[in-house]
């Protein structure tokens, strides 16, 4: 089972940038592909991009598409995503996944996820 620990979360003001951060640790975490996802009050947990395991194919969200970069260090485990123009829309608590198949792409579906960090608080302010 793959563990994730995520860090870099705050509040900054509209326009502002983030760079949330995952640590990864278990058996062969770098054959999984990798995603981030975030839940706002109320609403449910929608994808926010996600890399697959060589980190050579990444996809985003309409919504960051432009402003969020995701990437991948398979040599310290690590998965990181800058975020730049950063909107209230955008306030949520963000959480990392590992997917559950090995060597597989990366999916927008949270159901396909089987290893989840415990997520960071992103307030975005006017």
């Amino acid at each position: 089972q793959v563990q994730l620990v995520e860090n870099g979360g705050g509040s900054v003001q509209a326009g502002g940038s983030l760079r949330l951060s995952c640590t990864a640790s278990g058996p062969n975490v770098d054959v999984y592909g990798m995603g981030w996802f975030r839940q706002a009050p109320g609403k449910g947990r929608e994808a926010v991009s996600c890399i697959t395991w060589s980190g050579v194919k990444s996809t985003y969200a309409a919504s960051t598409e432009g402003r969020f970069t995701i990437s991948r260090n398979n040599m310290d485990y690590s998965l990181h995503l800058q975020m730049n123009n950063l909107k209230p829309e955008d306030t949520a608590i963000y959480y990392c996944a590992a997917h559950s198949r090995p060597f597989h792409g990366c999916s927008s579906s949270p159901e396909e996820y089987a290893s989840w960090g415990q997520g960071t608080q992103v307030t975005v302010s006017y």
